[in-house]
């Protein structure tokens, strides 16, 4: 175990360094100015030069780079081009609510996606089981945005079960972690049920039936267990999205989070905090897939983490 751990370490690292220098590249390869971006439009070619070297954007693209892995190394991501404030702190202020977002919003994926592909499981080619299958199927396809607003008007403004935004309360992200779970069961609910049709075919779960046990215990205590593996990774996955900001969820109903912070550092051309975001979702999704593997054992011993 120490062994896969370390080595997960070593990639872990190598791809965050590779995350870091393609963004780092994709941003000094753009047209926009930043210091243009903070001097104004009415500024003269000396002022904007003057910022462009404090900032230190007059230096070669690896000198960039170097100096900002060099204060990575010691925790630092940086200053705020716009405003002024260390990345991490603009960070560490978001994190609460994208944390909270993200576990809820996970929360109800699985609750919501598990429950439907164990039913369309069982159910396999009737209506139900392609009812199922065609609701899953709206939710993935569907736009954020669109969805978003929909249940905005519907669950806030028609039915007033919810309120139009705002933060610090439950029933402030009540919507917007539903949503999010509607959205994305989709992806859950047919990897459940696609598994749970695979498991149900195998020898072991014959014999269990031939013991007499009844049917969901053999569903709950066989099947499901050895279905569920393949939803750890995608639960990994999710942990690094979420954390990277749900921009248009967000926007829409008004959640402080760190995909806000992403969108207005987008929109002031903010190098430092653009890649301070995608550096910690970088963190995120490494440190979810490594979450993952670590599970995955534990729920079916079969698997040999030596092998991967």
């Amino acid at each position: 175990m120490f062994a896969f751990i370390a080595r997960r370490v070593v990639y872990s690292i190598l791809i965050l360094l590779g995350v870091t220098l393609i963004t780092y590249l994709l941003l000094f390869m753009l047209p926009a100015d930043p210091a243009r971006q903070i001097a104004g439009r009415s500024a003269t070619p000396e002022i904007v030069a003057n910022i462009r070297h404090q900032l230190g954007l007059d230096l070669p693209f690896y000198q960039q780079y170097f100096q900002y892995l060099k204060g990575l190394l010691h925790g630092d991501l940086g200053r705020s081009f716009i405003q002024r404030s260390q990345v991490s702190e603009l960070i560490g202020a978001r994190l609460v609510p994208s944390l909270q977002l993200m576990g809820l919003g996970i929360a109800f994926e699985l609750l919501i996606g598990i429950g439907l592909g164990i039913v369309a499981a069982l159910k396999r080619d009737s209506f139900i089981d392609r009812l199922l299958m065609a609701f899953s199927f709206v939710g993935v396809s569907s736009p954020q945005f669109i969805a978003a607003m929909l249940f905005l008007y519907f669950f806030a403004v028609r039915l007033d079960w919810f309120p139009m935004g705002g933060y610090g309360e439950f029933r402030h992200i009540l919507l917007p972690a539903l949503t999010l779970g509607i959205l994305g069961s989709g992806w859950y609910s047919r990897m459940v049920r696609s598994s749970m049709i695979e498991v149900l075919h195998q020898d072991f779960i014959r014999t269990a039936r031939a013991k007499g046990l009844s049917r969901m215990r053999v569903v709950f205590r066989h099947v499901l267990p050895n279905a569920i593996v393949p939803v750890i990774p995608m639960v990994g996955i999710d942990i690094g999205i979420f954390m990277g900001g749900l921009v248009v969820v967000e926007s829409v109903f008004g959640w402080p989070g760190i995909g806000q912070l992403a969108w207005q550092a987008i929109q002031q051309v903010d190098i430092p905090v653009i890649v301070g975001v995608t550096t910690v979702s970088a963190v995120a999704i490494v440190l979810g897939n490594l979450l993952a593997d670590l599970v995955i054992p534990l729920v079916d011993p079969r698997i040999d983490v030596k092998k991967h």
